[in-house]
């Protein structure tokens, strides 16, 4: 980045829809405001938007890559057209053109030569779209004469065809105009000498050109100081000539965003269009004057004469359309067709341009008769077809003979140097030197009698400041001397009037006493009588609280009393509640009883079933003697079941009996314990609690030894009975091998399998009953005596 760049605030690609995507040209926005839009490939400078007068405080481009808009510290907005901006847009398509090259030089021959012809496009220098080149071999003839090199232009351009073209339309295009222009000039664009030329500053010479030239646009004018700064310093004739700005202001306004090209522009018209201009500095350019003269005189006799008749010479006629470029007699579009035309020929042109001219113009000159007639003609717009100009200027060209053609005098076309640009010293030096001494000792006067006026007026200033200083202390003297005689009458009254005050005081004074011991005394005799009401209000107030008291405590009685019947009430429910709960703990217990009745009573009907098909079928295989003893043995077994749950029944009731009957002479003398004593009756409950919970244990362990008692009966009966069915069942086998009974055989099958059913029944049905027996808990609200009953 350049030296004053110190910091960046913004980045930004600037989008182009031919480079595919990649983006070549980047925006950046520096601490200076200022925002400078560099090429990634080329790192070259293209265009700067803003400046140091009107900064960037932030910018935005539009997204096809058309459109810069930016917010100015001034709150304006700016919106830029990037075509208008950068040249490198505007470059015409890239033409074919061809670079030929030697073959090895071990297959050339003595009548032909082998060459390579490369078919491609020129580079452009920010743009990335590639081409395909395409490569053939072609054979010519040596005496085929190459292509002239001076028609050979920069970017793949041809002088000739230019030209050519120039001619069938008069003008290039708008779009494409600059680019030509550049390539026309062969422009070096020599940016470090150019930055060095910008980085010495503004030349003293034109540092008040504003004053000269006053122009509405700051840009503008800005840009015109720094070229024509940068021309001063590159040689120092440009310094001293005074039309200078007028020759450059339309390459200015022209190239206003690209400095570098608007400078390298007018050095260019300068140095080669300008040729011997300044060789009678500081007098116009005779000799030019007088070929423009010569040139005139052999084509328009009668007009130059006509011209000679008023006194009206070249320096009238020709010199102002000279030192502006015609930029005072022509509109924009004009001077830009003008140019074309200039650019694309020989020097010489432009001197053939301002006779043709004069010449298109004579009916109106020849009308004039007065010289100021004649300058404002050649200082101001005349209705005038350019076209017409230029056509007769091309024929000034061809007819004009060599003796005083321009062109003999003219050097060539010659471009400016890369690198460094060329010395110019076509001038008298002597005379710019004086002029240069003599400017910066008049500058030097001018600051001398500029500091000798400064020192001057700050010595008037003093004088009068010290003038008006002591007017201001003999005034200010005087009004003090006013001001004490005033004060000193005031004291004399305000001593009166304090006095008098005083006296009124004292009078006050003597009343305020009085007033005050009248006050003390009624006040004393309100302090009594406020205390004798105050020891009348506590008395009342004690004898309120006594009766408050009083009957707070009647009050209390009866809430005790009516809170002890309550209770009552509440122990009489709570009884009554228990009672219901008692009763409702028998009816389950005796439900319980009940139903394991029942259980034992269906156990007994199964092995009673049981023991009847043993019996039927035993009946059926055996004799009746044995079918009678086997009868007899059941009902004994089952009178024996029969006995032992009546006497299991009656001992369970004789229990039940003693415990109710227990059980209510404890309710009793618990409900007359609680009517004594609360804590009485909540002692005798846990004792009572513990010696049933004792009384549980006890019950448990001796239900668990009958359980485990009637488990091995009820073994050994099964064991009796599975014996009795197995030896059955072989005798069954065996009377059925002797008497070939197949049909009782199955009977007998049939019989056992259904015995073997109802035996796993009655396993079953007696696993339930042992997990009940053995998982039941007293309920909380039952206590274990009433449980265990």
């Amino acid at each position: 980045m350049p030296t004053e760049v110190r910091a960046v605030r913004h980045l930004e690609f600037l989008p182009d829809s031919f480079d595919g995507g990649s983006n070549q040209v980047l925006g950046v926005l520096s601490q200076d405001n200022i925002m400078r839009f560099i090429s990634v490939e080329t790192y070259k400078l293209l265009f700067v938007i803003g400046s140091h007068e009107e900064g960037i405080s932030t910018a935005a481009i539009s997204p096809n890559g058309r459109y810069i808009a930016s917010v100015m510290e001034n709150g304006s907005l700016n919106l830029y057209s990037v075509q208008a901006l950068t040249q490198e847009v505007n470059k015409p398509p890239p033409p074919l053109f061809k670079v030929v090259e030697d073959w090895p030089k071990c297959k050339s021959e003595a009548n032909k030569l082998t060459t390579r012809v490369t078919s491609g496009r020129s580079e452009q220098p920010w743009k990335s779209k590639g081409s395909k080149i395409q490569t053939r071999l072609l054979k010519v003839q040596m005496n085929t004469p190459l292509e002239n090199k001076e028609n050979e232009l920069p970017g793949g351009l041809n002088k000739k065809r230019l030209q050519a073209l120039l001619k069938g339309y008069g003008e290039y295009p708008a779009k494409y105009r600059m680019f030509v222009w550049r390539s026309l000039l062969q422009l070096p664009e020599n940016h470090l000498a150019f930055s060095s030329l910008i980085d010495k500053g503004t030349h003293s010479a034109f540092v008040n050109i504003q004053n000269e030239y006053p122009i509405k646009s700051r840009k503008l004018l800005r840009v015109l100081q720094r070229t024509l700064s940068a021309l001063a310093h590159w040689s120092a004739i440009f310094g001293e000539t005074p039309y200078i700005p007028l020759l450059a202001f339309p390459f200015v306004k022209l190239f206003q965003n690209n400095q570098l090209i608007c400078f390298e522009v007018v050095a260019t018209v300068v140095v080669n269009f300008c040729q011997h201009w300044f060789e009678y500095f500081p007098n116009p350019p005779v000799n030019i004057l007088s070929m423009v003269e010569n040139i005139l005189a052999h084509h328009d006799k009668e007009l130059l004469q006509h011209l000679i008749k008023y006194s009206v010479t070249s320096q009238v006629y020709a010199w102002p359309l000279l030192e502006t470029l015609f930029s005072e007699v022509l509109t924009r579009e004009e001077w830009l067709k003008v140019f074309d035309n200039i650019f694309s020929n020989h020097p010489s042109y432009f001197l053939m341009i301002v006779v043709a001219y004069i010449i298109c113009s004579r009916a109106p000159l020849l009308l004039c008769n007065q010289s100021q007639d004649f300058e404002y003609f050649f200082h101001h717009r005349n209705n005038l077809d350019i076209n017409t100009v230029i056509k007769q200027a091309y024929h000034l060209m061809e007819a004009t003979p060599p003796d005083i053609h321009p062109q003999r005098v003219l050097d060539d076309f010659m471009p400016l140097t890369k690198g460094q640009y060329p010395v110019f010293n076509k001038y008298p030096k002597f005379v710019v030197d004086y002029q240069t001494r003599e400017r910066e000792r008049i500058r030097q006067d001018e600051i001398e009698y500029l500091r000798e006026r400064q020192l001057m007026h700050e010595l008037e200033a003093k004088a009068q400041e010290r003038k008006a200083e002591d007017e201001a202390f003999y005034r200010k003297q005087e009004l003090l001397r006013e001001a004490e005689e005033q004060r000193r009458k005031m004291v004399l009254e305000e001593e009166e009037k304090l006095a008098e005050r005083r006296r009124r005081l004292a009078a006050v004074r003597r009343e305020l006493k009085v007033k005050e011991l009248q006050f003390l005394d009624a006040s004393r005799r309100r302090f009594l009588k406020y205390q004798q009401d105050q020891r009348q209000m506590e008395l009342k107030r004690l004898d309120d609280d006594i009766a408050r008291k009083a009957s707070m405590r009647e009050q209390e009685t009866a809430a005790t009393l009516q809170d002890i019947e309550v209770r009552q009430m509440e122990l009489e429910s709570q009884r009554q509640l228990f009672e219901q709960r008692l009763i409702k703990d028998r009816e389950t217990i005796t439900q319980e009883m009940r139903e394991e009745r029942d259980d034992r009573q269906r156990k007994a009907d199964l092995e009673d079933h049981i023991v009847q098909r043993w019996v039927e079928t035993d009946r059926e295989e055996r004799q009746k003697a044995q079918m009678v003893a086997e009868e007899n043995f059941a009902k004994a077994e089952q009178s024996c079941i029969d006995n032992a749950w009546r006497l299991q029944a009656l001992q369970k009731l004789r229990r039940d009996d003693e415990d109710r009957e227990k059980r209510y002479e404890e309710i009793a003398k618990l409900l007359h314990d609680n009517r004594v004593k609360e804590a009485e009756l909540l002692k005798a409950m846990r004792e009572a609690e513990e010696k049933k919970w004792e009384e549980v244990t006890w019950r448990k362990a001796q239900l668990e030894e009958e359980q485990k008692a009637a488990a091995a009966a009820d073994e050994h009966r099964k064991q009796f009975l599975g014996d009795e069915l197995n030896d059955a069942l072989e005798l069954a086998e065996k009377l059925q091998r002797e008497d070939g009974c197949f049909a009782s055989l199955d009977r007998r099958q049939e019989l056992a399998r259904q015995e073997q059913e109802l035996m796993a029944e009655v396993r079953q049905l007696r696993q339930k009953l042992t997990a009940r027996a053995q998982t039941r808990r007293p309920p909380a609200h039952v206590s274990p005596t009433r449980w265990t009953t």
